[in-house]
């Protein structure tokens, strides 16, 4: 069985440490084993890559690198805040902020 995170794909959060500490992005995918997540336009890393069908050119590629899971926090509001599991009136678990007490969708 996997670990429950505190973030999803398509959460806004907000980098907590490292290179690109202070910076916003939308999460695009997450590994669960590993437990980092790809943000986008953060930790951009380059790659050297050869020639090939889909990049005939090769050369410099700037991408997104991973982060920690630990390392993010999510944004809701414009405000980072810490993230909560509750039961709503339909008893389904949602997450939840804790800062503003309000559902994340």
């Amino acid at each position: 069985m996997q670990k429950k995170l505190h973030i999803k794909v398509g959460d806004t959060v907000k980098v907590l440490s490292g290179e690109s500490r202070g910076q916003e992005g939308t999460v695009l995918t997450i590994d669960r084993n590993k437990e980092r997540a790809t943000v986008g336009g953060v930790n951009m890393v380059k790659r050297h890559t050869k020639p090939s069908a889909s990049e005939p050119q090769g050369g410099i590629v700037e991408k997104e690198g991973t982060i920690h899971i630990s390392n993010l926090m999510v944004v809701v509001k414009g405000q980072a805040t810490r993230v909560g599991r509750k039961e709503n009136a339909k008893g389904k678990l949602v997450r939840y902020s804790k800062k503003s007490g309000e559902e994340i969708k």
